[in-house]
């Protein structure tokens, strides 16, 4: 293996789920194993057919267009829907690289394509590793220090929802402003935030025994605060919080030492930003 393969970074004892699987139990192996993406391959050659992730699942449950087999076919009755084949909701365009490649290759490709995470795979195409955003600022932070403060680095137009959203509102959002988090902010103060994986949990644990008539508008339609206030696991995440005057060396360590995906900028209690780790490993590719 060549130095500098994208092998070194990746994961490679990596899960893959097959094409005839339902979405729930994509959902729930999701969830129990803290994955934000799957790749799809064949049960037997291991052969990489599709990706399957937060966004595409949120999308089916109600935040886009692919929540359009649950209308249309199931008459709103998700519990019913849920039991569709992932290959109804995969992405079958999958942005991958080669195990022959390089990192820089995958970092390239990712940026390119503006994905989190990009499998690995052989001249075969059997499913070899997969490496994500996280793998990279990780490796990355350890190469190459970012110097300055917050604000030269953060995305200062940061999209948000208060408590009264609605479920399917917020995730709506999601869908259609191609983000994985949304703070929550009323009367300009910070509540918490909210990421994709947060819904995964709660329609695996929660969503579904409250689905009384099998119409999944009856959970769609509740906010954010009622969910949060009686769910056991969708509540308000306390967010990695920095002002924009801190050194950016701090985020980047924070956020690597913690695991976490972004890191919000606030200034005299009021939001002011956010940084991913998208931006993240932007930044530190660029300066490398």
């Amino acid at each position: 293996m060549k130095l500098g393969s994208v092998m070194n970074l990746a994961t490679k004892d990596v899960k893959t789920i097959p094409p005839r699987s339902t979405i729930m139990n994509a959902l729930k192996t999701m969830v129990n194993e803290g994955f934000r993406r799957m790749p799809v391959a064949d049960a037997g050659t291991k052969k990489l057919m599709g990706i399957v992730s937060a966004t595409d699942i949120i999308n089916f449950l109600g935040g886009g267009d692919k929540y359009m087999i649950v209308e249309n076919r199931y008459d709103g009755n998700l519990a019913k829907a849920i039991n569709e084949s992932i290959d109804e909701i995969m992405t079958r365009d999958v942005v991958c690289v080669k195990y022959t490649d390089s990192w820089e290759d995958a970092v390239e490709m990712m940026i390119e394509k503006n994905v989190g995470g990009c499998p690995i795979v052989d001249n075969d195409g059997k499913v070899f590793g997969i490496v994500t955003e996280r793998d990279i600022v990780k490796f990355l932070a350890s190469q190459r220090r970012l110097d300055g403060v917050v604000r030269d680095y953060m995305t200062p137009k940061v999209v948000t929802v208060t408590p009264n959203t609605t479920i399917g509102e917020a995730m709506k959002i999601m869908i259609s402003k191609k983000i994985r988090r949304l703070p929550i902010v009323k009367d300009g103060l910070l509540y918490g935030i909210l990421v994709s994986t947060d819904f995964l949990r709660y329609f695996a644990k929660d969503a579904f025994k409250m689905l009384e008539t099998g119409n999944i508008k009856d959970v769609l339609n509740k906010s954010i605060h009622e969910i949060a206030s009686n769910s056991s696991v969708l509540k308000y995440r306390e967010p990695l919080v920095f002002e924009s005057r801190d050194k950016i060396s701090d985020v980047v360590k924070s956020m690597v030492e913690k695991g976490v995906g972004c890191a919000l900028i606030v200034d005299n209690d009021r939001l002011e930003g956010i940084i991913t780790e998208r931006d993240l490993m932007r930044f530190l590719y660029s300066n490398i």
